[in-house]
């Protein structure tokens, strides 16, 4: 399960804080809440502090999104791992 708790609207955007696991369906959903603050605001931010595990579907849109100029933060040891091995 993958809890998005709305967004806290300052100078450089939106930050979303995301609690749980960026798994199945979840990422379709993340990817789904992302896009909607991509098209309406200047910035966005995903607070990682919470995220237990991502699959690698999930790694793949987190690296996606980092692209795109989305700010992560707060990356577990193992989360930070992940997305440095797949970002190869």
């Amino acid at each position: 399960m993958l809890r998005i708790y709305p967004g806290v609207e300052g100078v450089r955007g939106v930050t979303f804080r995301l609690e749980g696991r960026v798994v199945g369906p979840w990422v379709a959903e993340l990817r789904e809440a992302c896009e909607k603050v991509l098209e309406e605001t200047r910035g966005l931010a995903l607070d990682l502090s919470e995220v237990m595990y991502a699959s690698r579907d999930g790694v793949a849109l987190l690296l996606e999104l980092k692209a795109q100029g989305v700010e992560l933060s707060g990356c577990s040891p193992f989360l930070s791992q992940e997305l440095k091995a797949a970002d190869v």
